[in-house]
């Protein structure tokens, strides 16, 4: 079989066995059974397929007629199709094993996850407008779904609707995206497409522009990324982790198809740098200010979105100035990048959704003390801290590692304004790193140790296997991938080459600028390893001591630092006033008080200060137009002939006119 056709049998697999489940829902142990199976063969029978594709550089299609107007089934896997699919056959798979552990054994869930599956695995592969629409649509139904599943809590049903809302922003752009393309090509096929474009690029920058409008907002681009703190926290966490792997990366990758399809000038690159840029800084300094451990993983996809974006803008500008090697390195420091954060992002949020199950809260200020009762999930949340703050030996730092090799050596070779450009995006690096090891370090330093600050936390238990083992083979992934990214970076020559117009001399020179990094990560890892044994055999009876309680004689947990004052400092006296979050404090006001309050709310400066206060504008003016909704049929039927009449007599009045 080649390698479409195994893509294609995954779907067929996943899609089958969702079905299946629902047909079992008599018995919830067994319909969930049979979703997790088929998701784990549809996801191997894919990533086989996908790694096919990488290595071969083949681009395979299928096309059929489908009766609606202007629609045909076109399907087709390429490089960039194979390097999404490959991250959404992994992820995927090992969400469903862990949301079977996570959720117990119930139907609708299980099924609507392979739903959620099938629908991101065919708006990758779908080469015709009317099916990515379709399949983008579908998508975004089952993810609400699997979004508002404890839909009984207020803030849940909130998250639901701030995500059918940025859906819909989202895909009325893609619709206007896609007739503006269709108009020029007069088809809506994306091979006729990309054919007619490069006859011309008149009309490319507004073409772009919606595409970064509708991908940008899922995506999570910086000031449209206000769904994805509220809907990672509320959603289930294998769910929170596959949507901030794979379903953020689909904006990634409609981005870049977009690109493929109408070759964009120097600005485009320049624009996704500076929006980069932006992104990575506003997103890792929101995530330090934030108490519920998901929304700060949320916010650090977003600056992670904003560092691949910087490289991919990179990528795009080196292009335009003729240097394919560097292209190259900008290329696969994104592209590894892209693929290193599903592996970390996954684990992290995994790890915090075991965190959930054993205590019953995702809030930092409740936690604390975790190490011990949950050892496994607790070691295993450290590596991914460690390995998303961009430290080496792991996998993220040798994306990051390419990019500042990218924009280093540009910064070296380029004239001034470009070479100045350059070393800031060098200095906006480092500085989102070193803001990067404070998030995490306040994180795993909160949660996972001290003492116990509730209840929850101190009955804390771990997790069953079927947690366990998608966690562990996570951690694995990360080691995996620091220790392999020349291969991994050898992988995607294809894909390289098609977008940095570079040879495959020219990604073999980018993946060597990772040979260094790999010699170093083996010779830290082995080091890190045996320090490690050693310490657990000196240490074979731990004791237990109390440590100094500053000359207390009953400290209580109450005494250890929060996460707040972990961050004090940046969150409250470095950064402007806008982007803090809002406190309400009660004092205490008796002789003897017994009372006082302290509560922060943490919701999203820009949607606190724009987007809310503009929704809730327009949505009282609309509101002036309920009389129309009478609940009559006929009068429905009456606004519909009077659109289609008003239709008709518009093109009539312009064929006039234009004749």
């Amino acid at each position: 079989m080649d390698a479409l056709q195994l893509s294609l049998l995954a779907i067929a697999v996943i899609a089958g066995s969702g079905l299946l489940s629902l047909l079992l829902g008599g018995s919830p142990r067994a319909s969930s059974t049979v979703a997790v199976v088929g998701a784990v063969m549809g996801g191997a029978i894919g990533l086989a397929g996908s790694v096919q594709v990488l290595q071969s550089g083949v681009a395979l299609a299928y096309s059929a007629p489908w009766n609606v107007p202007g629609g045909a089934i076109a399907l087709g896997v390429d490089p960039l199709s194979a390097f999404f699919l490959a991250l959404h056959f992994v992820v995927g798979a090992l969400c469903a094993v862990y949301g079977r552990g996570y959720l117990g054994p119930r139907t609708m869930p299980a099924a609507a996850f392979n739903g959620l599956l099938v629908s991101v695995a065919l708006v990758i592969v779908a080469r015709h407008a009317m099916v990515f629409i379709v399949a983008w649509e579908v998508m975004t139904l089952l993810a609400y779904l699997l979004i508002t599943l404890d839909h009984e809590d207020a803030s849940v049903r909130r998250a639901g609707w701030v995500f059918l809302i940025a859906s819909h922003v989202s895909v009325t752009a893609l619709i206007g995206l896609f007739l503006v393309l269709g108009a020029r090509a007069g088809s809506l096929d994306f091979a006729v497409i990309a054919e007619a474009w490069r006859v011309t690029r008149d009309g490319t920058v507004w073409v772009l522009i919606l595409a970064l409008i509708g991908f940008g907002i899922k995506a999570g681009i910086v000031g449209l990324h206000g769904w994805l703190p509220e809907a990672h926290a509320a959603a289930p966490s294998h769910v929170s982790a596959f949507m901030s792997s794979v379903l953020v990366s689909l904006g990634l990758y409609g981005i870049l198809r977009t690109a493929m399809l109408t070759a964009p000038g120097i600005w485009f690159g320049v624009a996704l740098m500076v929006a980069g840029a932006v992104g990575a800084l506003f997103g890792i300094v929101l995530a330090i200010g934030q108490r519920d451990i998901k929304r700060v993983l949320a916010y650090s996809t977003v600056e992670n979105i904003g560092i691949i974006l910087l490289g991919l803008g990179l990528g795009f500008w080196i292009r335009s100035q003729q240097e394919p090697t560097l292209a190259a390195v900008a290329f696969a420091g994104a592209l590894l990048h892209c693929w290193n954060h599903g592996a970390m992002k996954s684990l992290l949020f995994l790890g915090a959704g075991s965190v959930l199950h054993a205590t019953g809260t995702k809030d930092m200020e409740r936690l604390g003390g975790l190490m011990g009762p949950m050892r496994w999930t607790g070691r295993a949340m450290v590596l991914g801290a460690v390995a998303i703050s961009g430290l080496p030996p792991l996998n993220g730092f040798t994306g990051e590692w390419l990019l500042y090799r990218g924009l280093t050596q540009v910064g070296l070779a380029a004239s001034q304004p470009a070479a100045i450009a350059a070393i800031g995006g060098v200095v906006a690096l480092a500085l989102v790193g070193g803001l990067a090891a404070l998030c995490f370090a306040r994180l795993i330093g909160v949660v996972l140790l001290g003492t116990a600050r509730s209840d929850g936390a101190a009955h804390a238990h771990e997790s069953p296997p079927s947690m366990l083992i998608p966690i562990g083979l996570l951690a694995v992934l990360c080691v995996a991938s620091a220790l392999s990214a020349p291969t991994l970076v050898a992988m995607q020559t294809a894909l390289i080459g098609e977008l940095g117009g570079s040879t495959a001399l020219d990604v073999t020179a980018a993946a060597s600028f990772g040979s260094p990094l790999l010699m170093v990560n083996a010779v830290l890892l082995a080091a890190i390893a045996l320090v490690v044994a050693l310490v657990a055999r000196s240490v074979a009876r731990p004791r237990t001591e109390s440590t100094w309680g500053c000359g207390y004689a009953a400290p209580t947990p109450r005494m250890q630092y929060t996460g707040r004052a972990f961050g004090e400092l940046l969150t409250s006296q470095l950064l402007p006033r806008w982007l803090v979050s809002r406190l309400r404090i009660m004092p205490p006001t008796a002789t003897f008080p017994s009372l006082a309050e302290l509560s922060s709310d943490d919701t999203d400066p820009l949607t606190r200060t724009i987007f809310e206060p503009l929704l809730i504008g327009v949505g009282s003016r609309f509101a002036r137009l309920r009389f129309l909704q009478q609940g009559n049929l006929h009068i429905y039927l009456l606004y519909i002939l009077a659109a289609v009449m008003g239709g008709l007599a518009w093109v009539a009045l312009r064929e006039g006119l234009l004749s």
